[in-house]
C-alpha cells in the first residue's frame, strides 16, 4: 500500500539497472527525478508507458528531469526491454521487490476477481533534494511524459 505522500522525503535505494550498473537515489542528488514503477517489461501498457516516456525524453532533460524505470524484472529481461524499444534511460531490476516495497508499490491486485501481489503503476517525480513532489497513482500510458510537464509548469 503506497503510504508516501508528496512532500515526504524519498525513500533512499540502490539496486542494479539493466547493464548491471548499481544505481541509487543519492546518484540524482541535484536533479529532478521521474521514477516510475512499471509491472512488467513488455506488457501492452508498460511498453506503451516507457515508449511515451522515451519519445519525450529530450523534452524531459530540456525541463531538467531525468528518468528512471524500476520493475520486478531480471537484468536480462531489462535488457531486452531496453534494446527492443531503444529506451534512453535505466531500467533497474527489482525482482526482490525490495525498492517496490519502500514505496509501497508492491500490494494486492485485483485482475478478473482474482486477487495476486503485483506492482501498482505509480510514478514518483522527486526534486533536487530528495522530496516527493507529485505522485502519479494511475499514469495516462499515452501521454504520461505531457501529464508530468504539464503538472510542473
Amino acid at each position: 500500500m503506497i503510504t508516501l505522500q508528496e512532500g515526504d522525503k524519498a525513500p533512499a535505494f540502490s539496486g542494479k539497472d539493466q547493464n548491471g550498473n548499481k544505481i541509487s537515489l543519492t546518484d540524482y542528488k541535484g536533479k529532478k527525478l521521474i521514477l516510475y514503477f512499471y509491472s512488467e517489461a513488455g506488457s501492452p501498457t508498460c511498453t506503451l508507458e516507457s515508449c511515451n516516456l522515451r519519445d519525450n525524453y529530450s523534452l524531459l532533460n530540456k525541463n531538467g528531469f531525468e528518468v528512471l524505470g524500476i520493475s520486478p524484472d531480471d537484468e536480462k529481461t531489462q535488457k531486452k526491454f531496453e534494446i527492443k524499444y531503444k529506451l534512453p534511460f535505466p531500467l533497474i531490476a527489482d525482482n526482490e521487490n525490495k525498492i517496490t516495497g519502500l514505496y509501497g508499490v508492491h500490494d494486492m491486485k485485483k485482475l478478473f476477481g482474482r486477487e495476486y501481489m503485483g506492482i501498482l503503476r505509480t510514478t514518483f517525480v522527486i526534486d533536487e533534494k530528495g522530496i516527493i513532489r507529485k505522485i502519479f497513482h494511475k499514469p495516462k500510458n499515452k501521454a504520461h511524459a505531457e501529464e508530468i510537464l504539464k503538472a510542473f509548469k
